[in-house]
Order: structure tokens, then sequence, then C-alpha cells
């Protein structure tokens, strides 16, 4: 300590009044010298600047008693004055080496840390800020456990002093020699680069142990930084001399070219050869001003400029794309029919709605043309409907897939300031095509996605929209480009996930599921031969019966489309394959019964007449985005207190449906012969198999309807009979949608009896002819005439429910 301080100016001491008529303090009472973003730690020496009038009367009244002061960090660096609320609690007895002031006014002091000391209570503020202290003895530990981290500790800070640039030798050298744990946890925790209010926490934690933990967490952290900056600094510095050296052998070689005459005469010929391609391109004006522009620049730029890459890479994209409408050839309508023919089975309105079209672009070539978009399940054909239409109109055709696409830049295109950017993936379809009136394939709309890159089914808004696309703009390009001659065709399982506006641009064609006898000649036309050449084998080779393609439809595969048929014929193929290689000169014939040796045994059954063999049990219809699909309802009934049960991951819509059916019966039970009392006395359990699979929607209510009629009566209900439609609590059944695809479902499942609700009779042509020729129909109005159909005249003989706590 120093009693006066020779750097003590005459103004200071004269300054006067406060610090001189300072009263006497308790041996408990010490001046507070408030200070923001900064800690002392005991042992430490550290300068610190003081300008407030009360910091600077403590700091002058400590130098001229002798007195140590204690220096608290404010909570608030931001205050501008300091008062005991915005005053940490813990801080540290310093001793006042030195008081300069400088020039400036400032005040600088030169301040070496004692020990901890902590605030009980604050005794005055004017006019110097005064507190009673307890001060804190730091443990004296020699514990094996505090050696170890005091050697840990130093090899930190040894470590991380010599990662530094430029290490001070000093520190290291009183790293080396410190003397205790606690001096050396404080001396790091001084210098560390850390925040004030971590340097404030590891003042406060009195443990030891905790501290030189806290301590050495922080510094690992440093110094893992300091080594992947270093690192960092050796590649940039090795990146730098090769790229100097690149750039030196560069000058070095357009030298040695000037002085042979090559170098100026390669560029302008390079130059003079876009200029010439840009001028046969057939650009639009304002695209080739643009063209024209940056050929300029590059005309002007270094070949070793970074830039005279990207120059020549966008001008080249400009030269390629198909600016000019080439010779179109003319739609002739029987072609057309007949490639649709004979590339397609069935789907007759789909082909006279394409034929349709193909007629009006005849008529009006130059009319705004609509965007057709292709709905169904998977496997039915709707991107070879879009070759289809391609090969009937001689164009070229380019599938573009959307399934995915996440990111705008997909469909608009990169700005040409980013690294590697390129054009969405709409012109890039167009380059490859080679044609600006091509047909284009937007494959899977429904699977686009949106994520932080943006929207990009907003993007194809202006893409598929006839008033807008002449005018479309790639953000690569940066000029106009135009759509208008190209016919867009889009695919899609489903339409929910499809946004609004962008469905609304589209006119939507629905593809329904083949029956049986479609897949069979579809096999029989086009799958058979398919693979026998995917396998590498002649028809006179192999062959399969028609017997045994409809044995795979029925019995091994079970969907709305082709593929999986296809996938199973082509595993019988490669059985006949293998013998084949290994020498069998005799053709081989599969038959249905060498289906069960090739295939395995059969994966489905007709569950109808087994499901339907007790009360309780009816056959509903059901649409998937996958197609449609038979839905069985079960119900049961025991001893309980009148519940309704409801199971199957069946969605709110379902579940509402279940219990408007149990109302509509309780209503009708006196046609039922059933007493009301006996609804009181059991519990209803409404099941849906399948559980694993999320069913919703309301056209399962005359299903569940039949399934709690026939298990209150006891009558079963018809094995051959499907059901669908929505009940209203008056009894009336309203329509439903997926009508096709529903009926299409139950003839491949081996029902023959749909019921159907009357005000959906205008579906009815919809439905694919074999279909309709197979299944007989029966429209319901009401459900009593749905009970009146598929109830079984007599009631099946069953147990009545025992009584509760029987």
């Amino acid at each position: 300590m120093i009693p006066h301080s020779p750097f003590l100016s005459a103004a200071d001491t004269g300054a006067g009044g406060a610090a001189s008529q300072l009263p006497e303090l308790a041996p408990d009472e010490l001046l507070i010298l408030p200070v923001r973003g900064f800690v002392l730690f005991p042992g430490v020496v550290m300068p610190v600047v003081i300008n407030r009038p009360g910091s600077v009367a403590a700091a002058q009244a400590a130098v001229r008693q002798g007195r140590p002061v204690g220096i608290l960090m404010q909570r608030d660096a931001e205050a501008p004055e300091a008062n005991p609320g915005n005053l940490h609690r813990m801080g540290v007895v310093a001793n006042i080496l030195r008081y300069v002031t400088a020039p400036d006014g400032s005040h600088h002091l030169i301040c070496q840390g004692e020990q901890r000391f902590y605030v009980e209570n604050f005794v005055r503020e004017q006019p110097v800020l005064v507190a009673r202290v307890r001060q804190l003895e730091e443990p004296d530990e020699q514990s094996q456990d505090i050696q170890a981290r005091f050697l840990h500790l130093k090899g930190q800070a040894t470590e991380a002093l010599q990662l530094l640039p430029q290490s001070p030798p000093e520190l290291l050298a009183t790293v080396a020699n410190a003397a205790s744990a606690a001096a050396l946890t404080d001396m790091v925790a001084a210098y560390i680069d850390a925040s004030p209010d971590e340097k404030q926490d590891f003042l406060e934690t009195l443990d030891l142990r905790a501290r030189m933990d806290k301590v050495a967490r922080l510094l690992a952290q440093r110094i893992e930084v300091l080594r992947l900056s270093q690192e960092i600094g050796k590649a940039t510095k090795a990146s730098l001399d090769e790229r100097q050296r690149e750039v030196l052998l560069r000058e070095q070689m357009a030298a040695i070219q000037r002085q042979l005459g090559e170098g100026d005469n390669a560029k302008s010929q390079e130059i003079a050869e876009l200029g010439e391609a840009i001028g046969k391109a057939g650009m639009p004006d304002e695209v080739e001003q643009a063209a024209r522009k940056e050929l300029r620049r590059l005309e002007r730029m270094p070949d070793a400029s970074a830039e005279y890459g990207m120059i020549r890479t966008y001008l080249d994209w400009l030269i390629e794309l198909p600016w000019q409408l080439g010779e179109e050839p003319p739609i002739d309508i029987a072609e057309a029919r007949r490639i649709l023919d004979a590339d397609h089975f069935g789907l007759e309105k789909i082909k006279q709605r394409i034929v349709e079209y193909l007629a009006v672009r005849k008529l009006a070539p130059e009319g705004k043309a609509p965007i057709l978009c292709f709905a169904g399940p998977p496997g039915v054909g709707k991107t070879s409907l879009g070759q289809s239409i391609a090969r009937a109109m001689g164009r070229k055709f380019v599938r573009v897939s959307l399934g995915g696409v996440h990111d705008e830049a997909e469909i608009r295109g990169h700005r040409r300031t980013y690294v590697g950017a390129l054009p969405g993936n709409i012109i890039q379809g167009i380059r490859k095509a080679g044609a600006r009136d091509c047909v284009m394939m937007l494959d899977e709309i429904d699977k686009m996605g949106s994520g932080i890159q943006g929207d990009p089914s907003a993007a194809m808004l202006e893409v598929l929209d006839p008033e807008q696309n002449g005018t479309f703009r790639d953000n690569y390009l940066g000029v106009p480009f135009d759509l208008s001659r190209v016919v867009f065709i889009a695919t899609a399982n489903m339409l929910d996930t499809i946004p609004g506006p962008l469905r609304d641009r589209m006119e939507i064609i629905s593809l329904a599921g083949y029956t049986d006898m479609e897949k069979l000649e579809i096999a029989r036309r086009y799958l058979v031969a398919r693979q026998l050449e995917a396998n590498g084998l002649k028809p006179e080779q192999a062959s399969i019966d028609d017997a045994a393609i409809a044995e795979i439809i029925r019995a091994y595969t079970r969907e709305a489309g082709v593929r999986g048929l296809e996938r199973e014929i082509g595993r019988v193929m490669r059985h006949v394959a293998v013998a084949v290689a290994e020498g069998r000169t005799e053709p081989a014939r599969i038959g249905k019964d060498d289906l069960a040796e090739v295939l395995g045994p059969p994966r489905f059954e007709d569950e109808v007449a087994m499901r339907t063999a007790v009360p309780g049990v009816a056959t509903g219809l059901a649409w998937t985005p996958v197609g449609g699909d038979i839905l069985f309802i079960e119900a049961t009934r025991t001893p309980g207190s009148g519940r309704l049960i409801l199971t199957g991951q069946l969605g709110e819509v379902m579940r509402e449906s279940a219990q408007a059916a149990l109302s509509l019966v309780k209503s009708r039970a006196g046609e039922f012969g059933l007493e009301p009392a006996a609804f009181e006395k059991s519990d209803i359990h409404v099941h849906v198999p399948a559980g694993a699979t999320p069913k919703d929607g309301p056209s399962a209510g005359v299903a569940m309807f039949i399934a709690l009629a026939s298990v209150l009566t006891g009558r079963t209900v018809r094995s051959d009979t499907a059901m669908t439609g929505e009940i209203s609590l008056r009894g009336l059944v309203l329509p439903v949608g997926g009508i096709k695809e529903k009926v299409v479902a139950a003839a491949r499942a081996g029902i023959t009896r749909v019921m159907l609700p009357a005000r959906n009779r205008r579906d009815f042509d919809d439905i694919p002819k074999d279909a309709r020729d197979r299944l007989e129909f029966v429209w319901l109005e009401l459900v009593d005439q749905a009970v009146a159909e598929a109830l079984a005249g007599a009631p099946a003989r069953r147990e009545e429910p025992a009584e509760a706590g029987a």
C-alpha cells in the first residue's frame, strides 16, 4: 500500500471539498469504486479509468488516507450513474499503485487486487460510496484434486499463450512461476477472452474446485478456436501463395502470347464467333441487346478474370436456347387416335379429351391451350400419356420431375451473382428439348414442398398461366422467355396438396384404377413383351398364359395401376431366364399351377365371405390416394353401460359418422324390434381393421349403420354387397366423392353388388364399362332401403349378452 502517490496532481489535492471532508471509516467499511464492464481479480495488477465525480473523489480520498478501495462492477453498463441497486455484491479489495490525470481530463489508476469481499450493506452514497463489507479469505487447499487441476490449468494456459501470434514472454514466465492454484486460476480468469458477466461469475465462485473447472472449460474452448484460427491462417496463406503463383504464370503466358502474336488473335476470334452466334440465334431485340452488352464486357475483360468464365457461360446459355419456333408439323387426328390406342388400353374418356385438345390446337395453333393435369393413383399411365401426346403432335418431349422440389430457384433459377448459378428446371428442360414448342411433362406436381428458400408452387403460377408465361423471366437469364408455345402437362397422385391458385390454372383429368379385365389386357399387350425384352428372352423361349396372369392379378397384387403386376411378371421371366442361361432349350410356358413355385404362396385372399359370415360386419368402400379400396366395418355388443367404443385409428369425421349411425339405429329401435332399454345395458364397439392406417371421411356412414343394425338384430350382411354414402339423422343417404375409384375397387375385390347414394347417379357414366357390366347397382335415398337390400331376411341365432355384473 502506498500512503501518498507522487502522481497525484496539485489540482486534485486542491479540488477539495468532498475528498478532504470525508469522515473516518470503520475497520469493516470500504470506499467503493464502481466500474463498467471490468472485473479485477486478487493478485492481478490492472489499469482502471474513472471519470465520474464520485469515483474520482473516492480514489483521491483513498490515496490521501492510504486506504484500499473496493472495486465493484455495475450490473447495467449503460446506466449513467452507479447506485447500490445497480452494483454486484461481490468485488475485490484493491490498492491504488498509481494515480495519473491525463491531459483530456480522464483519471487513470493502476490497481492491484488483494482479496474478495462481499457487501453487507451500503452505509453512505454521498459524497462518495461507502459500504460495510465482509472480506473473504481464499481457502488454502492442497488436496490431490486441486494439485491435478492446478497442473492441468497451467498446461492449458501455457498452450494458449503459445498459440497467440505474439505471446508476451513475461506472462509466460508468470504462469510458469505461479505458486498456488487460486492465484493461477484468478490470473487466467483475468486475462482470458471472456465477457464481463462470465468473469464476474468466476469471481463469485468461491469453491476453488468449481472455479478451476469453469475457467478450464472456457480456456479449452478458446484453445480450440486458436488452433482452428491458426490452421485457417496457414491454409489461407497457402491459397494466396498458390493464387499469386497462378496469376504470375498467366501474366507470363499472356506476355509470351503477345510476343508471338497469338493471344489477341485467339481472343478476338472467340469474340467474333460469339458475336456471329448471337446474330444467328434469332433472339428478340431486348435479349440480343443484353447479349451484345455482355459480349462487350467480355471483350474488355482479361482472360484470367473469374468473371470471364461466368459471362462466357451466360452467353452460351443465351445462344443455345431455342428462341425461334421451328416448322410445326401438322396434327393428324386419325394418327393421334392410332398412337393413343397403340400405347394405352382403355381410358376411352381420357383419350377422347386428348383428341379434343389436339383438334383445338390444330384449328387454333396460336390460341392459348389449357394446362392439362392427369390425376390418379400410381401406375395408371399418367406419364406415358404425356409421351403419347408428344408423339401424336410430332413434338419434342421433355420431363421435369418436381417431386421433392422445395426451393423457388429450382423453378426460376439462381441469380448470376451466386457461384455455380444455373437457370431453373423449366429453362433447362427447354434447352434439353431444343424446341420452344415442346411437350413438357411436369411430373409429381403435388409433391412440391416449401421451405426457407421460398415456395416453388408460387413460382409455378407464372409458368402455368397462359396470360403470363409469354414473358416468363428466369432469374439467371434476366431477360423474358416466351413459354406460351410449350404444351404443359402435369401429373399428380392427389389434388389435396396442390395449392388452390395453382390447381385453378389446370384442367384436372382424373384417371381411375384399372379393372381386372383391363389389367389382363394390358399385361397381354404390353407388360409381357416388355419383360421378355428386359430379361433377354425371346417370345419362343417363354410365355405365360392368361389364367396365370389373372391369378397374379387376383392373388399376388392389390393396386390401382399395373406396376406391381409388371414386377411380378418380371419375376416369372427371371425364373425362366435362369433356366435358359443354364442351357435349357425347350420353351417354357408358365401356367396358373406354376406360380406357387415361382412367386411363392398367394399374398392376398378374398376375405369378403369370411368377414361377413357373422352379424355385425359390413363391407364399405373407401377412396385412397392410390385408388379405391374395400373397407370392413365390424361391430359387436357387450354388457356395459351404453358406451360407444371406436377403434381403428379413425379421424374425427369418421367418429362423428359412427355416432350419427348409432343415434339413427336408436331412433329406429322399434322398427328393428329392439327394446330401448337394451342400449343402456350394452356397450357397442365399432372397429375398422388395418388399425395402422389412418381413416377419415363421412362416406362410411351407410356401412356403419348397416353394421350396427346387423349386430343389434342378429341378421348377417350379404357377403356380395359393398356400400358407401354419408347419412343424416333424418335417415337420408347423401352423396360422396370418389365413386369411380370405389366401384372399380369393388369389382376388383370380387363384389357383385354395390349400394350407392341415389344423388351419385351423375357419376355412373364415369365408371368403366367392364365394372358396370360386372356389378349390380342399388341406388339409395334412405337408410331403410339399405337395411332392406343389405341384411339377410332371417335373424341369425346368437347368445344375448349377459347382464352387467352377472
